[in-house]
């Protein structure tokens, strides 16, 4: 069941950099490191990978088999800051960037695609100014590098739908274009995991489901019986399509907050403070209608009319507080790219919002 015409999700572009929690806060990647939320492994170096640390691992299980693991605690403020280097430099490609979280992010690749000559020289464009990027803040890029040394940098992956693409930038090959209408035979092959949805994977492995072309042939309605709207969302994705399917209903009005910080700030704690109150008026306005938020747009403009957009995407719903929190990513990436370039007015550290 691959929907009808209509139902096709749109090619992207996701271009991920791998160990970024780790590679943001600067740390060499020979150095044995892991950092740790919530207690658990959610990033390592290649170093402390090859003793055996591992995503998800507990602290002390991630010291024991690495005796000189250097733990450090996330910070996602820092992630979303150095990240912006990245974003820019993919910007200037493909100026209809979404960010996912620090470290990932994604683009259609249609206008992009066309201008420079088809998927593959698009990514041969996408890895070269994303490195540059990194190489000007002072990522360690050997000279004459090889490609393997590449990616573990930056890798990027286009198909069909957001789902695919990012499966297909961490493949071995850290560049990959899947054919248009192939997804689906990309994905069959692969295991429940990338559907990251604990229980229902637990169910359909006792069932015996392995690979996510068997949830792809199974049918859509005893899916949907069974687990509800979840067993309906991994169907579409391992039928390479995207979660939702596009609605041909008449849009709602477009929701809209807007604050003006007068006099203008200048720290992003002011503006966030500004921004808490925004992010409860929109999500009470969301709450009025029924609607949850998956995918919002935070534009920020100085006092001498520099406009910052960026487009963020959460897999579940945006609460007020994840709306903060991304504006404070957002703007502390972004003034601080401005301030590092000199940019600000005379006498100040860097422009105001």
């Amino acid at each position: 069941m691959n929907g009808g015409a209509d139902d096709q999700p749109q090619r992207i572009a996701v271009v991920w950099c791998p160990d970024w929690p780790v590679r943001a806060l600067g740390v060499g990647i020979d150095e044995p490191v892991a950092v740790l939320h919530a207690n658990r492994v959610v990033a390592c170096t290649p170093a402390a990978r090859a003793n055996g640390v591992q995503r998800g691992l507990r602290r002390r299980e991630a010291q024991s088999r690495c005796p000189g693991l250097e733990v450090v605690g996330r910070d996602l403020t820092a992630e979303a800051r150095e990240f912006e280097a990245v974003v820019g430099a993919v910007t200037s490609l493909a100026p209809l960037i979404e960010v996912t979280r620090p470290g990932r992010c994604a683009v259609p690749t249609r206008g992009p695609s066309r201008y420079f000559g088809g998927d593959e020289a698009l990514i041969g464009e996408l890895v070269s100014r994303v490195l540059e990027a990194l190489g000007a803040d002072g990522a360690e890029i050997p000279e004459g590098r090889s490609p393997s040394e590449t990616r573990d940098l930056v890798r990027v992956g286009i198909a069909d739908g957001d789902f695919a693409a990012g499966l297909a930038a961490r493949s071995p090959e850290g560049a990959l274009v899947i054919p248009a209408g192939e997804s689906r035979e990309f994905l069959a092959s692969m295991g429940l995991g990338p559907l990251e949805m604990p229980e229902l994977i637990d169910v359909l492995s006792r069932l015996g489901v392995r690979t996510l072309g068997e949830v792809a042939s199974m049918s859509r309605r005893d899916l949907l019986g069974r687990f509800g709207q979840v067993g309906v969302a991994a169907h579409r994705l391992a039928s390479g399509l995207e979660v939702t399917p596009p609605d041909v209903r008449v849009p709602p009005p477009g929701l809209e907050v807007v604050g003006v910080v007068d006099p203008p700030a200048e720290s992003v704690d002011q503006v966030a403070f500004v921004a808490k109150g925004l992010a409860e008026q929109f999500a009470a306005q969301l709450d009025e209608r029924g609607l949850a938020c998956v995918r919002v747009a935070i534009e920020a403009e100085t006092e001498h009319g520099e406009i910052d957009t960026r487009l963020w995407r959460h897999e579940g719903s945006l609460t007020a507080a994840m709306l903060v929190e991304r504006v404070r990513w957002q703007l502390d990436g972004w003034l601080t790219g401005a301030r590092a370039q000199g940019r600000g007015p005379k006498g100040e550290p860097g422009p105001k919002v």
